[in-house]
């Protein structure tokens, strides 16, 4: 039987010269028995078009989401706007989610994942959530730094259990959840920590970075394997 395709999202330099992905992500979507594939996001236009030759979806982290993506002006400072891939993903996250393909959606990409689905963002959690915890860790990436509530009777439940430790490397988060999906984890601060399909389909999106926390956490290694599985059926 051939492994199962996984479409991988990339990024891009500011000089939109190269593209590039952490190694982490392929390699955790490997491990758990799927082949990556890479969706280089340098023609929007031709992202629809990749959803026939993939399997499943998997968004993975970057910069920040152009606030004109979700009806909103710039409240504070961006990083690392890149607004050609902005355009690839919601194109290629709506076709997918069109299409039922399976999704799993990480950090930036519960972001673009919420987007496409018709939500918004906190554009900056320091700024516009009183009380929150730091969920931009300065220490290393494979260290988790804050605990998550998990909701019961959800997909992410039946994985983790209900509580868990993750790493946190974010500065904006969910605010208003997009149609079809549903809260599935809670910081300890509110902000929303994961979200799921409400139809019962394999999407899932995570705020936080499981690739880099599979290899010492059965658990966040449950997540790629649930996924990848979600791919095969």
């Amino acid at each position: 039987m051939s492994l199962p395709r996984v479409g991988v999202t990339c990024d891009l330099e500011g000089s939109r010269e190269r593209v590039f992905l952490r190694t982490s992500y392929l390699q955790a979507i490997a491990a758990a028995g799927g082949r990556p594939l890479l969706l280089p996001p340098v023609i929007p236009e031709l992202a629809a078009g990749y959803i026939d030759g993939i399997d499943g979806l998997f968004l993975t982290g970057g910069g920040d989401i152009e606030p004109s993506f979700f009806n909103a002006q710039p409240a504070t400072e961006l990083y690392k706007v890149v607004p050609e891939r902005d355009a690839f993903e919601l194109t290629l996250t709506r076709a997918a989610l069109a299409a039922g393909k399976p999704i799993l959606a990480i950090c930036r990409g519960l972001q673009v994942l919420n987007v496409a689905a018709g939500g918004d963002l906190y554009q900056d959690i320091g700024m516009q959530v009183p009380g929150a915890l730091e969920h931009s860790q300065k220490e290393p990436r494979g260290q988790p730094t804050h605990s998550l509530q998990v909701m019961d009777g959800t997909a992410l439940a039946a994985i983790l259990g209900p509580q868990a430790q993750v790493n946190s490397l974010h500065h904006q988060a969910v605010c208003r959840v997009g149609q079809g999906l549903k809260v599935s984890a809670l910081a300890a601060d509110g902000i929303i920590e994961a979200l799921e399909g409400e139809g019962g389909g394999a999407v899932i999106g995570v705020q936080w970075h499981p690739e880099d926390l599979y290899r010492s956490d059965p658990r966040q290694e449950a997540l790629f394997k649930y996924f990848v599985d979600a791919v095969l059926r």
